[in-house]
Protein backbone atom coordinates (compact mmCIF):
# COMPACT_ATOMS: atom_id res chain seq x y z
CA UNK A 1 0.00 0.00 0.00
CA UNK A 2 1.06 3.42 -0.53
CA UNK A 3 2.08 5.59 2.03
CA UNK A 4 -0.72 8.28 1.16
CA UNK A 5 -3.54 5.90 0.71
CA UNK A 6 -2.27 4.00 4.07
CA UNK A 7 -2.36 7.48 5.93
CA UNK A 8 -5.75 8.09 4.61
CA UNK A 9 -6.79 4.61 5.46
CA UNK A 10 -5.84 5.59 8.87
CA UNK A 11 -7.54 9.14 9.24
CA UNK A 12 -10.52 7.74 7.93
CA UNK A 13 -10.68 4.78 10.66
CA UNK A 14 -9.48 7.78 13.16
CA UNK A 15 -12.53 10.44 11.53
CA UNK A 16 -15.42 7.98 13.69
CA UNK A 17 -14.01 8.87 16.83
CA UNK A 18 -13.65 12.57 16.22
CA UNK A 19 -16.93 12.73 14.48
CA UNK A 20 -18.33 11.04 17.66
CA UNK A 21 -15.89 13.58 20.33
CA UNK A 22 -17.49 15.89 22.34
CA UNK A 23 -16.94 19.94 22.11
CA UNK A 24 -14.67 19.72 25.39
CA UNK A 25 -12.73 17.02 23.98
CA UNK A 26 -11.99 18.75 20.87
CA UNK A 27 -11.27 21.98 22.52
CA UNK A 28 -8.88 20.13 24.47
CA UNK A 29 -7.00 18.55 21.75
CA UNK A 30 -6.74 22.49 20.48
CA UNK A 31 -5.45 23.62 23.51
CA UNK A 32 -3.27 20.79 24.48
CA UNK A 33 -1.87 20.78 20.76
CA UNK A 34 -1.40 24.98 21.17
CA UNK A 35 0.86 23.95 24.21
CA UNK A 36 2.95 21.52 22.60
CA UNK A 37 3.76 24.07 19.91
CA UNK A 38 4.84 26.61 22.03
CA UNK A 39 6.81 23.90 23.77
CA UNK A 40 8.44 22.92 20.76
CA UNK A 41 9.51 26.31 19.81
CA UNK A 42 13.33 25.41 19.45
CA UNK A 43 12.98 22.03 17.93
CA UNK A 44 10.23 23.56 15.22
CA UNK A 45 12.83 26.47 14.67
CA UNK A 46 15.69 24.42 13.99
CA UNK A 47 13.93 22.54 11.40
CA UNK A 48 12.64 25.88 9.70
CA UNK A 49 16.53 26.74 9.49
CA UNK A 50 16.86 23.54 7.81
CA UNK A 51 14.23 23.86 5.44
CA UNK A 52 15.17 27.70 4.90
CA UNK A 53 18.51 26.59 3.78
CA UNK A 54 17.69 24.20 1.46
CA UNK A 55 15.51 27.23 0.01
CA UNK A 56 18.28 29.41 -0.55
CA UNK A 57 20.13 27.35 -1.99
CA UNK A 58 17.68 26.30 -4.51
CA UNK A 59 17.37 29.96 -5.35
CA UNK A 60 13.62 30.57 -3.51
CA UNK A 61 12.31 33.92 -4.33
CA UNK A 62 12.68 36.46 -1.14
CA UNK A 63 9.01 37.00 -0.70
CA UNK A 64 8.27 32.90 -0.72
CA UNK A 65 11.53 32.78 1.64
CA UNK A 66 9.23 34.93 4.03
CA UNK A 67 6.13 32.81 3.65
CA UNK A 68 8.67 29.69 4.25
CA UNK A 69 10.03 31.55 7.57
CA UNK A 70 9.17 31.14 11.36
CA UNK A 71 10.53 33.49 14.23
CA UNK A 72 9.35 33.50 17.46
CA UNK A 73 6.82 36.15 16.77
CA UNK A 74 5.39 33.94 13.98
CA UNK A 75 5.20 30.77 16.32
CA UNK A 76 3.41 33.07 18.51
CA UNK A 77 0.70 33.76 16.11
CA UNK A 78 0.42 30.31 14.67
CA UNK A 79 -0.45 29.50 18.96
CA UNK A 80 -2.33 32.31 19.27
CA UNK A 81 -4.59 31.62 16.20
CA UNK A 82 -4.85 27.99 17.28
CA UNK A 83 -6.20 28.70 21.20
CA UNK A 84 -8.53 31.65 19.28
CA UNK A 85 -9.72 29.00 17.13
CA UNK A 86 -10.45 26.59 20.03
CA UNK A 87 -12.19 29.41 21.57
CA UNK A 88 -15.23 29.84 19.04
CA UNK A 89 -18.49 28.34 19.55
CA UNK A 90 -18.75 24.52 18.62
CA UNK A 91 -19.79 24.85 15.22
CA UNK A 92 -21.12 20.76 15.07
CA UNK A 93 -24.29 20.31 16.29
CA UNK A 94 -25.91 23.89 15.17
CA UNK A 95 -29.41 23.54 14.35
CA UNK A 96 -30.12 25.84 10.75
CA UNK A 97 -33.47 25.03 10.52
CA UNK A 98 -36.41 22.86 12.28
CA UNK A 99 -40.24 22.26 11.57
CA UNK A 100 -43.02 19.82 11.64
CA UNK A 101 -43.80 18.71 8.39
CA UNK A 102 -47.53 18.20 7.29
CA UNK A 103 -46.80 14.26 8.28
CA UNK A 104 -46.20 15.41 11.68
CA UNK A 105 -42.59 14.31 11.67
CA UNK A 106 -40.41 16.65 13.71
CA UNK A 107 -37.15 17.67 11.23
CA UNK A 108 -34.33 19.94 12.03
CA UNK A 109 -31.09 20.67 9.60
CA UNK A 110 -28.05 20.12 11.81
CA UNK A 111 -24.10 20.95 10.85
CA UNK A 112 -22.28 17.64 11.10
CA UNK A 113 -17.91 17.05 10.03
CA UNK A 114 -17.30 16.33 6.47
CA UNK A 115 -15.02 13.25 7.42
CA UNK A 116 -11.19 13.56 6.08
CA UNK A 117 -10.10 17.10 4.44
CA UNK A 118 -7.06 16.35 2.32
CA UNK A 119 -4.80 19.63 2.24
CA UNK A 120 -2.20 19.59 -0.26
CA UNK A 121 -0.16 23.28 0.19
CA UNK A 122 3.58 24.40 -1.02
CA UNK A 123 6.19 26.33 1.58
CA UNK A 124 3.52 27.53 4.49
CA UNK A 125 4.55 25.54 7.44
CA UNK A 126 1.81 27.64 9.21
CA UNK A 127 -0.74 26.04 7.65
CA UNK A 128 -0.13 22.18 9.02
CA UNK A 129 -1.37 24.06 12.68
CA UNK A 130 -3.84 26.04 10.90
CA UNK A 131 -5.42 22.76 9.06
CA UNK A 132 -4.86 20.66 12.26
CA UNK A 133 -7.13 23.10 14.27
CA UNK A 134 -9.93 23.98 12.02
CA UNK A 135 -10.07 20.41 11.34
CA UNK A 136 -9.64 19.07 14.93
CA UNK A 137 -12.84 21.95 16.18
CA UNK A 138 -15.23 20.39 13.54
CA UNK A 139 -14.65 16.64 14.47
CA UNK A 140 -12.34 16.15 11.32
CA UNK A 141 -9.93 13.94 10.66
CA UNK A 142 -6.78 15.69 8.43
CA UNK A 143 -4.59 14.41 5.95
CA UNK A 144 -1.76 17.06 5.34
CA UNK A 145 0.96 17.10 2.28
CA UNK A 146 3.45 19.84 2.87
CA UNK A 147 5.47 21.48 0.44
CA UNK A 148 8.86 19.68 0.23
CA UNK A 149 10.31 23.21 0.64
CA UNK A 150 9.07 23.30 4.28
CA UNK A 151 9.17 19.32 5.09
CA UNK A 152 11.18 19.80 8.61
CA UNK A 153 9.30 22.40 9.81
CA UNK A 154 5.70 20.94 9.29
CA UNK A 155 7.10 17.72 10.60
CA UNK A 156 7.98 19.25 13.85
CA UNK A 157 4.53 21.13 13.98
CA UNK A 158 2.39 17.90 13.01
CA UNK A 159 4.39 16.10 15.81
CA UNK A 160 3.24 18.89 18.54
CA UNK A 161 -0.03 18.74 17.11
CA UNK A 162 -0.37 14.39 17.01
CA UNK A 163 0.67 14.44 20.69
CA UNK A 164 -2.58 17.34 21.55
CA UNK A 165 -4.78 14.53 20.02
CA UNK A 166 -3.28 12.61 22.59
CA UNK A 167 -3.12 14.18 24.90
CA UNK A 168 -7.05 14.65 24.82
CA UNK A 169 -7.63 11.04 24.75
CA UNK A 170 -8.01 11.49 20.56
CA UNK A 171 -6.84 9.30 18.30
CA UNK A 172 -3.27 10.49 17.02
CA UNK A 173 -4.24 9.13 13.48
CA UNK A 174 -6.61 11.74 13.10
CA UNK A 175 -3.32 13.68 11.65
CA UNK A 176 -1.33 12.31 8.90
CA UNK A 177 1.08 14.00 7.15
CA UNK A 178 2.43 12.60 4.30
CA UNK A 179 6.36 12.86 3.97
CA UNK A 180 7.50 11.05 0.45
CA UNK A 181 9.54 13.55 -0.96
CA UNK A 182 10.76 13.96 -4.69
CA UNK A 183 9.54 11.60 -7.72
CA UNK A 184 8.05 9.30 -5.35
CA UNK A 185 6.20 12.32 -3.50
CA UNK A 186 4.96 13.62 -6.30
CA UNK A 187 3.30 10.22 -7.27
CA UNK A 188 1.81 10.18 -3.58
CA UNK A 189 0.54 12.97 -3.96
CA UNK A 190 -1.30 12.08 -7.13
CA UNK A 191 -2.62 8.79 -5.03
CA UNK A 192 -4.33 11.64 -2.27
CA UNK A 193 -6.31 13.54 -4.96
CA UNK A 194 -7.49 10.22 -6.11
CA UNK A 195 -7.92 8.70 -2.88
CA UNK A 196 -12.07 8.09 -3.20
CA UNK A 197 -13.85 6.59 -0.41
CA UNK A 198 -11.44 7.88 1.68
CA UNK A 199 -11.13 11.63 1.37
CA UNK A 200 -14.11 13.93 1.38
CA UNK A 201 -12.68 16.99 -0.26
CA UNK A 202 -9.29 18.11 -1.35
CA UNK A 203 -8.30 21.83 -0.67
CA UNK A 204 -4.76 22.92 -2.21
CA UNK A 205 -3.30 25.98 -1.05
CA UNK A 206 -0.37 27.04 -3.23
CA UNK A 207 0.43 29.14 -6.49
CA UNK A 208 -2.00 28.53 -9.84
CA UNK A 209 0.44 25.54 -11.09
CA UNK A 210 -0.19 23.32 -7.67
CA UNK A 211 -4.10 24.38 -7.49
CA UNK A 212 -4.91 23.75 -11.17
CA UNK A 213 -2.93 20.17 -11.09
CA UNK A 214 -5.63 19.36 -8.56
CA UNK A 215 -8.61 20.47 -10.32
CA UNK A 216 -7.47 18.66 -13.65
CA UNK A 217 -5.85 15.77 -11.51
CA UNK A 218 -8.08 15.01 -8.61
CA UNK A 219 -11.54 12.68 -8.45
CA UNK A 220 -12.25 13.53 -4.87
CA UNK A 221 -14.18 16.90 -4.34
CA UNK A 222 -11.70 20.17 -4.60
CA UNK A 223 -12.21 23.28 -3.28
CA UNK A 224 -9.85 25.76 -5.44
CA UNK A 225 -8.38 28.49 -2.97
CA UNK A 226 -5.54 30.84 -3.00
CA UNK A 227 -4.66 32.27 -6.68
CA UNK A 228 -4.77 35.90 -6.04
CA UNK A 229 -4.26 38.54 -8.89
CA UNK A 230 -5.75 41.24 -6.80
CA UNK A 231 -6.49 45.08 -8.17
CA UNK A 232 -6.36 48.48 -6.35
CA UNK A 233 -8.87 50.85 -8.41
CA UNK A 234 -7.79 54.95 -7.78
CA UNK A 235 -11.15 56.49 -9.17
CA UNK A 236 -11.23 59.93 -10.54
CA UNK A 237 -12.18 61.13 -6.85
CA UNK A 238 -9.64 59.36 -4.65
CA UNK A 239 -7.62 60.90 -1.68
CA UNK A 240 -3.64 60.84 -3.10
CA UNK A 241 -2.14 60.18 0.42
CA UNK A 242 -4.74 57.56 1.02
CA UNK A 243 -4.28 56.14 -2.40
CA UNK A 244 -0.06 55.43 -1.10
CA UNK A 245 -1.19 54.24 2.00
CA UNK A 246 -3.27 51.56 0.14
CA UNK A 247 -1.48 51.08 -2.57
CA UNK A 248 2.14 50.45 -1.25
CA UNK A 249 0.30 48.36 1.78
CA UNK A 250 -1.13 46.13 -0.21
CA UNK A 251 1.46 45.78 -2.73
CA UNK A 252 4.38 45.24 -0.58
CA UNK A 253 3.48 44.32 2.72
CA UNK A 254 4.00 41.17 1.72
CA UNK A 255 4.08 40.29 -1.53
CA UNK A 256 4.35 36.76 -1.59
CA UNK A 257 0.42 36.23 -0.11
CA UNK A 258 -2.32 35.45 -2.35
CA UNK A 259 -3.78 39.10 -1.05
CA UNK A 260 -0.97 41.28 -2.28
CA UNK A 261 -2.07 43.47 -5.15
CA UNK A 262 -0.49 42.82 -8.63
CA UNK A 263 -2.45 45.25 -10.45
CA UNK A 264 -2.74 49.26 -10.47
CA UNK A 265 -6.09 50.68 -12.17
CA UNK A 266 -6.40 54.45 -12.44
CA UNK A 267 -8.87 56.49 -13.87
CA UNK A 268 -7.22 58.52 -17.11
CA UNK A 269 -8.70 61.76 -16.28
CA UNK A 270 -6.85 61.49 -12.53
CA UNK A 271 -3.83 59.81 -13.49
CA UNK A 272 -1.58 63.43 -13.70
CA UNK A 273 -2.57 63.84 -10.37
CA UNK A 274 -2.44 60.25 -8.77
CA UNK A 275 0.14 58.12 -10.24
CA UNK A 276 3.38 60.23 -9.78
CA UNK A 277 2.96 59.99 -6.02
CA UNK A 278 1.52 56.43 -5.60
CA UNK A 279 4.14 54.87 -8.47
CA UNK A 280 7.27 56.92 -6.69
CA UNK A 281 6.32 55.72 -3.47
CA UNK A 282 6.37 51.77 -5.15
CA UNK A 283 9.76 52.61 -6.67
CA UNK A 284 10.74 53.82 -3.03
CA UNK A 285 9.70 50.49 -1.15
CA UNK A 286 11.52 48.45 -4.46
CA UNK A 287 8.60 47.60 -6.71
CA UNK A 288 9.12 46.91 -10.20
CA UNK A 289 6.68 48.40 -12.33
CA UNK A 290 4.77 47.73 -15.87
CA UNK A 291 2.10 49.79 -17.72
CA UNK A 292 0.24 50.69 -20.68
CA UNK A 293 1.41 53.60 -23.37
CA UNK A 294 -0.74 56.01 -21.13
CA UNK A 295 0.53 55.24 -17.64
CA UNK A 296 4.16 54.80 -19.14
CA UNK A 297 3.88 58.33 -20.28
CA UNK A 298 2.93 59.82 -16.86
CA UNK A 299 5.64 58.09 -15.35
CA UNK A 300 7.89 59.25 -17.61
CA UNK A 301 6.86 62.77 -17.10
CA UNK A 302 7.76 62.46 -13.53
CA UNK A 303 10.81 60.75 -13.61
CA UNK A 304 9.66 57.72 -12.40
CA UNK A 305 10.67 54.10 -14.06
CA UNK A 306 7.84 51.89 -15.86
CA UNK A 307 8.87 48.93 -17.84
CA UNK A 308 6.30 48.38 -21.02
CA UNK A 309 2.93 45.79 -20.10
CA UNK A 310 2.23 43.22 -22.29
CA UNK A 311 -1.22 41.14 -22.59
CA UNK A 312 -0.07 38.40 -19.90
CA UNK A 313 0.80 41.23 -17.50
CA UNK A 314 -2.87 41.94 -16.61
CA UNK A 315 -3.85 38.51 -15.79
CA UNK A 316 -1.01 37.71 -13.76
CA UNK A 317 -0.01 36.85 -10.10
CA UNK A 318 3.58 37.88 -9.83
CA UNK A 319 3.84 37.04 -5.86
CA UNK A 320 6.80 39.47 -6.11
CA UNK A 321 7.51 42.73 -5.60
CA UNK A 322 6.60 43.89 -9.37
CA UNK A 323 2.81 45.72 -10.26
CA UNK A 324 0.95 46.27 -13.55
CA UNK A 325 -0.37 49.40 -14.14
CA UNK A 326 -3.36 50.32 -16.38
CA UNK A 327 -5.64 53.44 -17.03
CA UNK A 328 -9.36 53.43 -17.64
CA UNK A 329 -12.03 55.68 -18.63
CA UNK A 330 -13.96 54.97 -15.63
CA UNK A 331 -15.73 52.98 -12.76
CA UNK A 332 -17.35 50.42 -15.86
CA UNK A 333 -14.26 49.59 -17.69
CA UNK A 334 -12.64 49.23 -14.27
CA UNK A 335 -14.80 46.64 -13.00
CA UNK A 336 -14.82 44.89 -16.83
CA UNK A 337 -11.09 44.89 -16.36
CA UNK A 338 -11.73 43.19 -12.90
CA UNK A 339 -14.22 41.03 -13.69
CA UNK A 340 -11.95 39.46 -16.79
CA UNK A 341 -8.61 39.27 -15.44
CA UNK A 342 -9.19 38.98 -11.89
CA UNK A 343 -9.36 35.57 -10.24
CA UNK A 344 -12.13 36.19 -7.83
CA UNK A 345 -10.36 36.74 -4.89
CA UNK A 346 -10.08 40.37 -3.55
CA UNK A 347 -10.91 44.11 -5.03
CA UNK A 348 -10.23 47.16 -3.93
CA UNK A 349 -11.52 51.06 -5.03
CA UNK A 350 -10.13 53.88 -3.59
CA UNK A 351 -12.45 56.90 -3.65
CA UNK A 352 -14.55 59.86 -2.14
CA UNK A 353 -17.36 59.24 -4.09
CA UNK A 354 -19.83 57.49 -2.42
CA UNK A 355 -21.89 56.01 -5.60
CA UNK A 356 -18.49 55.01 -6.77
CA UNK A 357 -17.69 52.85 -3.91
CA UNK A 358 -21.26 51.07 -4.30
CA UNK A 359 -20.67 50.82 -7.99
CA UNK A 360 -17.38 48.84 -7.37
CA UNK A 361 -18.78 46.61 -4.30
CA UNK A 362 -21.83 45.48 -6.47
CA UNK A 363 -19.89 45.25 -10.25
CA UNK A 364 -16.84 43.42 -9.20
CA UNK A 365 -17.19 39.45 -8.81
CA UNK A 366 -14.44 38.30 -6.23
CA UNK A 367 -15.06 36.95 -2.86
CA UNK A 368 -14.12 40.42 -0.93
CA UNK A 369 -14.30 43.75 -2.35
CA UNK A 370 -13.05 46.22 -0.39
CA UNK A 371 -13.77 50.32 -0.34
CA UNK A 372 -11.17 52.43 0.66
CA UNK A 373 -9.02 49.54 2.32
CA UNK A 374 -6.14 47.22 1.64
CA UNK A 375 -6.47 44.02 -0.05
CA UNK A 376 -4.27 42.09 2.61
CA UNK A 377 -7.18 42.25 5.25
CA UNK A 378 -7.94 39.08 3.08
CA UNK A 379 -7.17 36.72 6.16
CA UNK A 380 -9.07 34.23 8.34
CA UNK A 381 -7.50 35.75 11.31
CA UNK A 382 -8.68 39.78 10.06
CA UNK A 383 -12.50 38.35 9.65
CA UNK A 384 -12.20 36.89 13.32
CA UNK A 385 -12.07 33.50 12.33
CA UNK A 386 -8.89 32.69 14.53
CA UNK A 387 -7.17 31.40 11.11
CA UNK A 388 -8.00 29.77 8.16
CA UNK A 389 -7.38 26.56 5.83
CA UNK A 390 -7.60 28.78 2.49
CA UNK A 391 -9.51 31.33 0.79
CA UNK A 392 -11.54 30.16 -1.42
CA UNK A 393 -12.03 31.44 -5.10
CA UNK A 394 -14.96 29.43 -6.15
CA UNK A 395 -18.56 29.54 -5.45
CA UNK A 396 -20.18 26.51 -4.43
CA UNK A 397 -20.04 25.42 -0.61
CA UNK A 398 -17.49 28.47 0.76
CA UNK A 399 -16.16 31.52 -0.56
CA UNK A 400 -13.38 33.69 0.90
CA UNK A 401 -11.31 32.95 3.68
CA UNK A 402 -12.48 29.31 5.35
CA UNK A 403 -12.69 29.34 8.97
CA UNK A 404 -14.52 26.20 10.81
CA UNK A 405 -17.48 26.94 9.83
CA UNK A 406 -16.59 25.44 5.96
CA UNK A 407 -15.73 22.38 7.08
CA UNK A 408 -19.06 21.19 7.77
CA UNK A 409 -21.58 19.98 6.36
CA UNK A 410 -25.47 19.33 7.32
CA UNK A 411 -27.34 16.68 7.36
CA UNK A 412 -31.27 15.93 8.50
CA UNK A 413 -32.45 14.48 11.53
CA UNK A 414 -36.32 13.41 11.00
CA UNK A 415 -38.42 12.52 14.57
CA UNK A 416 -41.72 10.64 13.92
CA UNK A 417 -44.27 8.74 15.76
CA UNK A 418 -44.79 6.03 14.09
CA UNK A 419 -45.69 7.51 10.12
CA UNK A 420 -45.65 6.14 6.73
CA UNK A 421 -46.16 7.59 3.38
Amino acid sequence: MSEAIEKATRAHEASAAMRRASNAARVDAIRQAAARVAEARDLIIDANRRDMARAREAGMSAPLQDRLLLTDERIQGIVGAMRAVADQADPIGRVLTGRTLDSGVRMEQVTVPLGVVAMIYEARPNVTADAFALCARTGNAVVLRGGSAAHDSCRAIADACRAGLVAAGLPGDALQLVDAQGEEGHRETERLMRANGLIDVLIPRGGAALIQSCVRNATVPVIQTGTGNCHVYLHESADASMAVRIVVNAKTQRPGTCNSAESLLVDDVAAERLLPPVCAALVEHGVALVGDERARAVAAAHGVKMGAAVEEDWGREYLDLKMSVHCVSGVDEAIAHVNRYGTGHSEAIVTSDYAAGERFLAGVDAAAVYVNASTRFTDGGMFGLGCEIGISTQKMHVRGPMGASALTTTKYLLRGDGQTR
